[in-house]
């Protein structure tokens, strides 16, 4: 009998390529383990309170000073989660939304979107409290956590990207996912002054970027770039490198730089240059007016 462990499915699942969202998932879902298993043996050998302190070391706090002295919190935060609801709606959302992205600007960027819009979501939300009186009770002791700013970042960017997209609710049937995007953004502004403030004020943080960064994209510029640079070089130091070098004379690559490099660059811009036009009209017209050929060159490009 052939079958894998749990290690191995977990494995399996994170490293298949163009899988961004899935990765994102698997990380959340992973660090949700560990956290409520660690809970259970901590709250009986040392109680309740105990936790609260492993708590404060990756969950970001509002209180300048101690971030200053904790800064890895503005990405931790990010993957924390103690309820089980919590996480439920936020993975399923990263999900549905994640798969948006992923099939037609590439799995790359869902991660950028999850990334950027944490970060946003968590200085919106330690900038605010500190600078609005409003807040000044809450500082001292308020923290952060979860991953919702991140996936409102992906669920703001593919309903400004696809707008017109639509979902199938259960017991609600057919509805764009603009209209979707708008309901949660306009409900966590709405909230802002309720108890879970500062997870609303990350919310709008977040939203705010994954509208930016669609708008910017469209626009040729790609705030993505610089955080999948590093993720890469992280990566780097745990994916083994192939020996396999290919080396040429002088003579041949000299001829092969004259010959075929031209030829590679000029193919790569005409290239971009269709997949721009493409986004282009998608933000004039909506994805539903391109045509069948367009929609196959898009798709095929966010593969790369």
């Amino acid at each position: 009998m052939n079958g894998g462990g749990i290690l191995d499915d977990f494995k399996n699942a994170f490293n298949r390529p163009n899988n961004g969202h899935i990765q994102l998932i698997l990380i959340n879902v992973v660090v949700f383990l560990v956290l409520i298993i660690s809970k259970v043996f901590i709250d009986l050998s040392l109680g309740t309170e105990a936790f609260r302190s492993v708590l404060t070391q990756i969950a970001m706090p509002s209180h300048t000073e101690t971030f200053l002295i904790k800064p890895w919190t503005l990405f931790s935060y990010m993957f924390v989660h103690i309820g089980f609801f919590h996480i439920l709606f936020n993975m399923l959302f990263l999900y549905w939304f994640g798969m948006v992205i992923k099939e037609f600007l590439g799995s790359n960027r869902v991660i950028a979107l999850y990334i950027l819009g944490g970060i946003a979501g968590g200085l919106s939300y330690i900038l605010i409290y500190n600078l609005i009186p409003f807040y000044a009770d809450r500082v001292e002791n308020s923290i952060l956590f979860g991953a919702s700013a991140g996936v409102f970042a992906v669920v703001v960017g593919a309903a400004t990207f696809m707008p017109n997209y639509t979902f199938f609710l259960l017991f609600i049937g057919p509805v764009r996912i603009k209209y979707i995007a708008l309901f949660y953004v306009v409900l966590s502004f709405a909230n802002t002054t309720g108890p879970n403030a500062g997870g609303e004020l990350a919310h709008l943080g977040g939203a705010l970027v994954g509208f930016l960064f669609i708008k910017q994209l469209n626009r040729g510029t790609d705030w993505g770039k610089p955080v999948l640079s590093v993720i890469h070089f992280i990566r780097s130091f745990f994916v083994k490198q192939s020996n396999i070098r290919v080396t040429y004379s002088r003579k041949e690559k000299a001829s092969a730089g004259a010959s075929r490099q031209p030829a590679k660059k000029s193919a790569s811009r005409v290239e971009q240059d269709e997949i721009d036009e493409i986004l282009d009209k998608i933000s004039q017209s909506g994805y539903d007016s391109l045509s069948k050929e367009e929609k196959e060159k898009l798709f095929n490009a966010s593969k790369k």
